[in-house]
């Protein structure tokens, strides 16, 4: 079982579906599920997130997309959307991450007017 992303016109993920696996009958089902749909659809990993393939296989397109995210083409990789303007993007994990690292001990919440974690 393999896992697709339907991106419009603007490469954001409008729906992700179960669909079949790359060996299955031979065929190019990104290209056959698009062609189907009228939309450009890129397969995605379920065992991937932040370029780490969790069962210790190999990464595909850094995240699992979700509605929502965007893929880059040139770094082949879904990206969450952003969840705040002062958070940057990681480059090698292709996810957001606070100005500020979070604290290690408590409970945490990021407050973007001070720029700051808060702690709850």
């Amino acid at each position: 079982m393999a896992h697709y992303a339907f991106l419009n016109e603007s490469n954001i993920v409008t729906e992700v579906i179960v669909g079949k696996d790359e060996s299955e009958d031979g065929g190019n089902w990104e290209q056959r599920y698009g062609s189907f749909r009228g939309q450009v659809c890129k397969r995605t990993s379920y065992n991937t997130h932040g370029g780490i393939h969790k069962n210790r296989g190999i990464a595909f397109r850094k995240n699992y997309a979700g509605i929502g995210f965007s893929y880059d083409e040139q770094r082949d990789a879904f990206i969450p959307p952003q969840p705040y303007p002062s958070w940057i993007l990681n480059e090698d994990s292709c996810l957001w991450e606070a100005p500020v690292p979070m604290p290690s001990e408590g409970v945490w919440q990021w407050n973007e007017d001070q720029e700051v974690w808060v702690e709850i």
